[in-house]
């Protein structure tokens, strides 16, 4: 990514904030997830835009989590067919895969969807930028000057430029 490709992808994302385009980016359809007996997702169907916020309310057990960790596929769906990007990511009936999908494929979907775990746990070694920085030149092999700009393009668009050196004990 060089710095061009950066300032266009914050454009895109600061646009994003301000407006959905119609698009659907994520396709939930008649999903459900056992854990054994426990019938934990019962017929989900939701359709969220590219842009879109959606937040998931609800009381503790109710599914939430299940469900977004169903469509970042740490769990998999007992029935049902998620798509991302028009993509079908998952699409199973009665615990039996309806498509067979590649890692590869899935992986690079399920890179576009991001989630933040109910205890996200920052690396407490790291600053604030390098917590950000990793992911990135982790799974996405990002280059390190190229993605410090973005993020540093990122924190400025949250308010948090001042917390930048910061370890996560001092947040």
């Amino acid at each position: 990514m060089n710095r061009g490709e950066t300032m266009n992808d914050l454009a895109s994302i600061k646009s994003k904030f301000n407006e959905t385009t119609g698009e659907k980016f994520i396709e939930l359809k008649n999903i459900k997830k056992n854990f054994g007996d426990l019938k934990v997702l019962k017929d989900i169907n939701i359709d969220v835009a590219r842009g879109e916020v959606v937040c998931i309310i609800g009381a503790s057990g109710s599914g939430k989590s299940t469900l977004l960790r169903c469509i970042n596929h740490l769990e998999r769906i007992t029935a049902g067919k998620i798509m991302i990007k028009g993509e079908v990511t998952d699409y199973r009936e009665d615990d039996t895969d309806m498509i067979k999908l590649t890692h590869k494929n899935i992986s690079s979907l399920c890179s576009e969807v991001g989630m933040v775990f109910q205890r996200f746990n920052l690396f407490p070694h790291m600053t604030v930028i390098e917590n950000i920085i990793e992911a990135p030149m982790l799974v996405k092999k990002e280059k390190k000057q190229a993605i410090t700009e973005y993020a540093l393009e990122l924190l400025e668009l949250v308010g948090l430029m001042d917390k930048i050196d910061e370890y996560p004990a001092k947040l």
